[in-house]
């Protein structure tokens, strides 16, 4: 199978390893931690964008849509069809809004319809003492609104108000709980959609939908793009102060992720340079005498290169094991989630390993 040359060659090779076990231990350490490290860090660094861009959607919503120009209310069906076009995965939520002027125990007030199981996903950050509401006869009020008239969860409210006829109703609701926002709908008193258009028009209808989309804000502009030219009938718009602060906190991970790599392979190439040219030395006189026999600086050359090969190889598969377990634990830790294993990366470990 092989011929004696190269069987000669590989017994040069082990030996040279064995005979120089310490030196050559140092410099596959250097390259296992090197590799490692370029392995997690990469891995980390390909779902950073996916996994922090879900973790910053508890800032709130980073895309809405708004009725298009002459229309107060948004078409229902434009808007359930232009959700399709996001896809199914990257949407976190889509929360719809309708505002009415009503009056609560005599006292007037901005009444916002919603659909509280979406809500909670785009507004994550809202501190709910109590409950959200589960029936439609239950209500949340604003923290302003407690603080205004002593009311707490548990206790009932007459709502009342003119529908779209001008004709008057009046209905009890139970406080399920009081909402603070941090912003004015701390005075807003919260319902369920269908009941506020069971009351005011009796059709489905909405003038805001909000969205929480885990994308950049480039995907979000092309979502953006495409929805915008398909459907005339609303705009789709972006939430600047979000989307703008999830990119420069995304942009400043990545940075920080590449120099701590770039940092870590230069450590890494010095180690290993210094241990190959402390090998080289050493052996300056075993050189000589190979040269005097009449060995060519091919054959020398090649010697080295395939000790190199072999603690590339080595030191890169197992970094390759240990980064992906630290990138794990990383994810682990700071998401809860796992990563998976992306070949290109493993390819480039362990090439980098080698040269």
């Amino acid at each position: 199978m092989f011929s004696g040359k190269q069987v000669l060659f590989f017994k040069m090779l082990s030996s040279s390893l064995v005979r120089q076990k310490s030196r050559m231990l140092t410099a596959l350490l250097a390259i296992a931690i090197g590799a490692a490290v370029l392995m997690g860090m990469m891995t980390v660094y390909r779902d950073i964008p996916e996994q922090m861009g879900r973790e910053l959607r508890s800032y709130g919503a980073n895309m809405i849509f708004v009725p298009s120009e002459g229309n107060a209310l948004l078409d229902t069906r434009s808007v359930s069809e232009a959700l399709w076009r996001i896809p199914e995965e990257r949407l976190i939520g889509a929360a719809p809004w309708r505002y009415e002027s009503l009056t609560m125990n005599h006292l007037p007030l901005t009444v916002a319809g919603t659909d509280f199981s979406q809500v909670m996903k785009t507004r994550p950050y809202w501190k709910i003492a109590g409950r959200v509401p589960m029936d439609e006869d239950e209500i949340l009020i604003g923290r302003d609104i407690a603080a205004m008239t002593s009311l707490k969860p548990g206790d009932v409210i007459d709502l009342a108000g003119k529908d779209r006829d001008k004709n008057r109703f009046r209905l009890k609701l139970t406080i399920s709980g009081v909402v603070q926002t941090g912003g004015k709908e701390d005075g807003f008193l919260f319902v369920a959609l269908p009941l506020l258009n069971e009351l005011m028009s009796g059709e489905e209808e909405m003038q805001i939908m909000e969205l929480s989309v885990a994308a950049t804000e480039d995907v979000l502009v092309q979502y953006l793009e495409r929805i915008g030219q398909d459907f005339h009938a609303l705009v789709p718009r972006l939430v600047k102060r979000i989307t703008h602060s999830e990119t420069v906190v995304l942009e400043k991970l990545q940075a920080l992720v590449y120099l701590v790599t770039g940092i870590v392979l230069s450590l890494t190439m010095i180690c290993v340079a210094t241990t190959m040219m402390a090998v080289v030395m050493e052996r300056r006189k075993e050189i000589g005498l190979k040269k005097a026999v009449g060995a060519e600086n091919g054959k020398i050359v090649a010697e080295f290169m395939g000790t190199g090969l072999v603690l590339g190889v080595a030191g890169g598969s197992f970094g390759c094991v240990v980064g992906y377990f630290f990138a794990l634990a990383v994810s682990f830790s700071v998401f809860g989630r796992s990563v998976t294993v992306i070949p290109s990366v493993i390819v480039m470990t362990l090439a980098l390993s080698v040269a």
